[in-house]
């Protein structure tokens, strides 16, 4: 399994995610952003971070754009989460996808909304690449379908 992961640097991870998950928080959701709360793995204490959910064909899907992410490690685990914006919150049960087949259609529908925000996290592939391109760059990348 890869571990590729991206870390944030100092700005996001001080000033733009606290910023986008507090606006989130009080209803303002940043082009369909919600905030994700996952127990963690040692300490069952809910931790929270900013996410992109992605609607494809009736199914929601959360995408780890940064890559193997504590999220993406705690979710894997728990097997659910909880999305928030504004004053609602749904637990939502998640299915880790691993087959990059599976992972291409949602990975170009995921790129294709948020390109402009996460684009510079996926090595220069967009949502125009191949089939091929996308399959190649999606075991960095993992993908969860929730359900609520």
């Amino acid at each position: 399994m890869s571990t590729h992961y991206q870390q944030p640097g100092f700005l996001t991870r001080h000033v733009m995610n606290p910023m986008v998950a507090f606006m989130t928080r009080r209803g303002v959701s940043l082009a369909g952003s919600s905030v994700l709360g996952v127990p963690g793995r040692s300490t069952g204490e809910m931790r929270t971070t900013p996410v992109n959910p992605l609607t494809l064909d009736g199914q929601r899907y959360l995408l780890a754009a940064r890559g193997h992410t504590q999220w993406v490690r705690n979710l894997r685990v728990s097997g659910w989460a909880e999305l928030t914006v504004g004053r609602k919150t749904e637990r939502v049960t998640a299915r880790e996808i691993t087959d990059p087949a599976e992972i291409v259609p949602i990975l170009r529908a995921y790129l294709k909304v948020w390109a402009w925000e996460v684009g510079a996290f996926f090595q220069g592939v967009g949502a125009d690449a191949s089939d091929e391109e996308l399959a190649a760059i999606a075991p960095q990348h993992p993908v969860f379908a929730i359900t609520g």
